[in-house]
């Protein structure tokens, strides 16, 4: 028989009052915890979708923490502190925080808990502008950085999430196209033609003859904080804010860049039109010769 929520929180006070009487240590996170909890949702009707969440939010916060997995005042706040830094989003680091407090709930520990909401994704992400892209890409080149340089490049111009960063491909980069989910849905992305063949070109020299093409020195796919670093790096010697030296920043100059053409080509339409109306007037307008022939007619 499933265990309750409330069975397994009574447990989980009574071992807090025996700890109480000794110090405050904080609470370890640890993998049975997680199960737990997960267990006690899962029985309470939470969606499959929601589950995924949770648990991701979860190990999370728990491959972040140092050895001993421990969390006590001020764990939560630091942590929220070093997602924002990796360029996550500002409702991501929120959901993350909401599942962690939710399950220090349910061991007892609220005490740990960080209530405090990050302001939106407009006032906390700055904004990298073009000339500042630039400048990165020019610096790692001049540099010799070509692996941060495709990064950079990779980022910027298809607007693609470091999740996603395992689905470069050599395959996917020969066809051009980058198949991922966004949002749930699925999506594909265009590789410009000029970062194709430099892709195509790092991965030969490289000796990956398919598979993903960004990898660490041990085989394994990067991760956001590795990612991040690396731009971060790279922003220093760029005379670059380092607050905009991740993949999050480099994806809303895409989608700012695209914005801005399809803007220019809304009104370059529209002024187009407005020729072709121009230009029609002039040839089948109802003219000021038809407006006195018709009040010459209406008085005879």
């Amino acid at each position: 028989m499933p265990q309750t929520r409330q069975h397994i929180q009574r447990s989980y006070s009574q071992q807090r009052q025996r700890h109480s009487q000794t110090s405050d240590v904080g609470v370890r996170l640890t993998k049975d915890g997680i199960e737990r909890f997960m267990t006690v949702c899962q029985n309470e009707g939470r969606v499959e979708g929601t589950l995924k969440w949770y648990r991701r939010g979860l190990n999370r916060l728990y491959n972040d923490l140092p050895e001993d997995k421990t969390i006590c005042h001020g764990t939560l706040e630091h942590w929220r502190e070093k997602l924002v830094k990796e360029g996550y989003a500002p409702s991501t680091i929120n959901s993350y925080l909401s599942v962690n407090n939710a399950y220090l709930d349910f061991v007892g520990h609220r005490e740990y808990q960080l209530a405090n909401q990050l302001k939106l994704e407009t006032e906390l992400q700055p904004e990298l502008t073009r000339t500042e892209y630039l400048r990165l890409l020019q610096t790692a080149r001049a540099l010799g950085r070509e692996r941060v340089y495709l990064l950079v490049k990779l980022f910027g111009t298809t607007g693609l999430t470091v999740q996603e960063l395992e689905k470069v491909t050599v395959e996917a980069v020969q066809s051009g196209k980058l198949a991922v989910i966004f949002s749930r849905n699925k999506q594909v992305l265009r590789v410009p033609k000029g970062l194709q063949k430099e892709l195509l070109d790092y991965a030969e020299r490289s000796g990956y003859l398919s598979g993903p093409i960004f990898l660490t020195k041990e085989g394994t796919p990067m991760s956001r904080t590795y990612v991040s670093t690396i731009i971060r790096q790279l922003c220093t010697a760029a005379r670059v804010p380092e607050e905009k030296g991740n993949p999050r920043c480099l994806k809303r100059l895409y989608q700012k860049t695209l914005a801005g053409i399809e803007d220019n080509i809304a009104l370059l339409v529209e002024q187009a039109h407005s020729r072709l109306l121009e230009q029609e007037q002039l040839e089948i307008g109802w003219s000021d010769q038809e407006n006195i022939r018709c009040r010459n007619g209406i008085q005879r």
